[in-house]
């Protein structure tokens, strides 16, 4: 089942609950939070107090993006706020195993996300111990990019591994996607896409989840 991850570091933070409940009730199962540091990406966003208040407005799965150097330095914090997925970079650290472990003892759901001039070859051996799996479309850091078309490979080859093995390990797809390219996305092999810009700074917003909803029931 494909899903929709909105990430709300395009969101309006100032009515952050309602544009919350607007997705609860178009039916959203994940919401995209983006951890930035400012070392890792040259951005600061979203930190611990966002997100114990996001925790407490809502029960969807916080599908937290961490876009920090040495992840493995904060996973406790993260783990006790609630998030339910909790993504970090391969590049980030070189105690891939050991995060991996430490999440999943938690009962929380592990991912990993590679840049794009990071090969998919790299998160291979990783596969079969992770739940999720983030293919990154544009240069981590900063909202409303140009969607990077050669990242369809990877996504290609990546869940052409996750079939061959068998692994139930969700896809990822994080970068400039739009209506008009989501479904090169789609058919590369993605079944979590995350969208920022093309829903948040629309007018219409439960519009524009529906017509991303109405591409996905193709597929």
């Amino acid at each position: 089942m494909i899903k929709l991850s909105p990430s709300i570091l395009s969101a309006n933070f100032v009515r952050l609950e309602e544009e919350i409940k607007i997705l609860e009730k178009e039916g959203i199962e994940y919401v995209h939070i983006d951890v930035m540091d400012g070392m890792f990406v040259p951005n600061i966003s979203i930190g611990m107090p966002v997100i114990k208040s996001i925790r407490k407005v809502t029960n969807l799965t916080l599908d937290a993006h961490f876009m920090i150097e040495k992840p493995e330095r904060y996973i406790d914090e993260f783990i006790s706020l609630g998030c339910d997925i909790i993504n970090f970079h391969y590049e980030a650290t070189d105690k891939h195993n050991e995060i991996i472990k430490k999440i999943k003892d938690a009962n929380k759901k592990v991912g990993m996300t590679i840049k794009p001039k990071t090969s998919y070859k790299e998160i291979l051996p990783y596969l079969k111990d992770l739940d999720l799996v983030l293919v990154m479309s544009v240069e981590p850091g900063f909202g409303g990019q140009k969607f990077m078309e050669d990242s369809l490979e990877k996504v290609s080859e990546i869940r052409k591994y996750i079939n061959e093995n068998n692994l139930k390990c969700e896809l990822e797809i994080d970068g400039g996607i739009k209506l008009d390219n989501v479904e090169k996305a789609l058919k590369a092999g993605a079944d979590v896409i995350v969208v920022g810009s093309d829903i948040f700074e629309k007018e219409d917003k439960a519009l524009a989840i529906k017509q991303y909803k109405d591409i996905f029931e193709k597929f």
